[in-house]
């Protein structure tokens, strides 16, 4: 956690702690900076959402496990962000549960390579009326999906499906070697 990776998972603490309503912002800064805290030790979101009843007891048991689940997530995409970009890793691959509580814009996504600096709508990919706007995997509430960073493209398989261009097509590792 040193340098520009700090900047980035701090930042990212700052705006959850922004967005974060139903308590006052210095007491979601504490939140925040908590499940940064937990989710660093390898605490899961559950466990993270026991811990926040504990500390605000007037708050619902729903509205405790929304607000662990959904900045836990964001937290560890932010980490994996900075980490990945730091090391000079510009895309990542969509990865999701796989199971049946998946979002069907989510699923859509799941095995889509993605730029870190050009995320996806998946809910206007997936022709939803309804949109939450562009984000990468872990940002949105209650998801569970995690961007599995790509380090090398011999481990994936071609063609891949890619998110280029405001749009998912498949790519030869050619033509994705291009825009890179």
């Amino acid at each position: 956690m040193q340098g520009s990776i700090n900047g980035a998972v701090r930042n990212q603490i700052e705006r959850n702690a922004t967005i974060i309503k139903s308590i006052p912002l210095d007491v979601s800064k504490l939140v925040t900076e908590h499940i940064l805290v937990e989710s660093m030790k390898g605490v899961r979101a559950i466990d993270i959402a026991e811990q926040i009843k504990e500390l605000f007891p007037e708050k619902s048991n729903a509205r405790a496990e929304l607000i662990a689940r959904t900045e836990t997530s964001k937290t560890s995409t932010a980490l994996t962000r900075a980490r990945s970009e730091n090391l000079g890793v510009d895309w990542y691959v969509w990865r999701t549960s796989e199971d049946s509580r998946v979002r069907d814009s989510h699923a859509l996504m799941n095995g889509v390579l993605i730029r870190w600096s050009d995320p996806p709508s998946p809910e206007q990919l997936d022709g939803e009326k309804r949109s939450y706007g562009h984000y990468h995997a872990g940002e949105i509430f209650y998801c569970r999906c995690y961007g599995e960073p790509v380090i090398g493209l011999d481990r994936i398989a071609w063609p891949a499906k890619v998110y280029y261009g405001g749009r998912i097509q498949r790519m030869t590792r050619k033509q994705f070697e291009s825009i890179m």
